[in-house]
């Protein structure tokens, strides 16, 4: 009942908020070519759920495969800034810098680089979801408790050990927190790689959806997107649960 309880009064205001604009399209007569009411997009994701769900298999399919890639890469990469903090001040700006680049700019380019199959919508994913994972891990590295250290260093422990034995553990609640915020950047970065140039995807689906002026497949597309940006990010914490069972079990024995 808590889940539901703390849940309850963003549904709550959602519900109000679509039987307004409900209500509004049907009062004020708007055109469903402009404004299309709660109810045409849902009629519209029945008819076309078959196609849409093709479409939003491979989305979702790409953004996992991709976020999967990134996680790996931003622990390794952190590990490393770690050990070799001249490292950390070369490269730490240039990933700054990667984060002010516009998506609309920089889909188009991977396409333009690397075609239209996997690799440029991995690449997309990885680029824009990784430097939260990395800062967070930093970060949480720097708040390793220093008497726990100072300890372990006095017992002759190494870098390495202190690492995997205080500051990695310190880590943890970081990590999570900076893998949740990327998780809701994961569906939206392969979304406008699709869109830039893919063969299916609901970047595709929602460019026919456009240029056939379907305003209502174009909100049910979103509404998709936003149930798969859910989907990644319940998985994200099914994993951070499972990681406080495993550690809770530890911790008894």
């Amino acid at each position: 009942m808590q889940p539901l309880r703390r849940i309850l009064p963003a549904i709550l205001i959602a519900l109000a908020i679509l039987a307004v604009w409900e209500l509004y399209c049907a009062w004020a007569d708007v055109s469903p070519l402009i404004l299309p009411a709660p109810s045409d997009v849902a009629r519209a994701l029945g008819t076309e759920r078959a196609v849409i769900s093709e479409h939003a298999a491979s989305t979702l399919s790409v953004a996992a495969l991709g976020f999967s890639t990134s996680v790996a890469f931003a622990f390794l990469i952190s590990v490393a800034l770690h050990f070799l903090p001249p490292l950390e001040r070369g490269l730490m700006p240039l990933f700054v810098v990667s984060q002010t680049v516009p998506l609309i700019a920089l889909a188009p380019l991977m396409i333009l680089w690397f075609g239209f199959g996997l690799l440029p919508k991995m690449l997309l994913v990885i680029l824009v979801t990784f430097f939260p994972m990395l800062v967070s891990l930093l970060s949480g590295y720097a708040r390793a408790s220093r008497d726990h250290l100072d300890l372990l260093a006095s017992m002759g422990a190494g870098k390495a050990t202190l690492f995997r034995r205080v500051r990695l553990p310190s880590a943890r609640a970081a990590f999570f927190a900076g893998l949740r915020i990327s998780a809701t950047y994961a569906i939206v970065a392969t979304i406008f790689a699709e869109y830039a140039g893919a063969r299916r995807g609901i970047g595709i689906f929602i460019l026919s959806a456009k240029n056939n002026f379907r305003a209502d497949l174009v909100l049910a597309a979103v509404v998709v997107s936003a149930t798969l940006t859910l989907l990644l990010l319940g998985a994200v914490r099914l994993v951070e649960r499972f990681s406080d069972r495993r550690r809770g079990h530890h911790a008894a024995h």
